[in-house]
């Protein structure tokens, strides 16, 4: 099982090239592609009581991530097969801003594994007022996942490294 992204940076960070347009090319000719969403879930994203928005909708921030990593990497929006892992670890609620990432971490001959996080970047205080916001000092995983998209061989139009 592939490790969160912050583990997998830091472990090859010591390793890094070469950055470049969504890519990290590391030593021992690994490219990655990288890509990230911000987005402010709104009332219209709460589905709970309390404000609390719905799990599926940081899955779908994490498709889109993905539309994005497989565009970058061959050219075609792919499509989304599985997720092998997806665990939800703290609550979101309308207001917050979300931070989703994601990584390509294995390319396959139509298969591309990636791995995702979302973080809680801010967060409205309604407790101060209807307007008041506040930047969190550090971000809150709130996500995070595994998943494999495939990209037919007929629709890749750039080369994979």
């Amino acid at each position: 099982m592939c490790s969160t992204l912050l583990g997998f940076n830091q472990r090859l960070q010591p390793l890094m090239q070469l950055h470049f347009r969504g890519k990290i090319v590391y030593k021992g000719g690994i490219i990655l592609t990288k890509a990230m969403v911000r987005i402010r879930m709104s009332l219209h994203d709460a589905h709970y009581g309390g404000n609390l928005v719905d799990g599926a909708r940081v899955i779908q921030m994490f498709g889109d991530v993905a539309t994005e990593l497989l565009i970058r990497n061959d050219g075609d929006e792919g499509l989304f097969k599985a997720y092998d892992n997806i665990e939800f670890l703290a609550p979101v609620y309308a207001g917050d801003y979300i931070e989703a990432t994601g990584e390509i971490v294995s390319n396959g001959n139509t298969s591309r594994k990636m791995i995702f996080q979302a973080f809680k970047v801010a967060q409205a205080r309604p407790d101060i007022s209807d307007s008041a916001a506040e930047i969190l000092p550090e971000p809150v995983l709130v996500c995070k996942a595994t998943g494999t998209c495939v990209v037919p061989k007929n629709r890749q139009r750039k080369s994979n490294g």
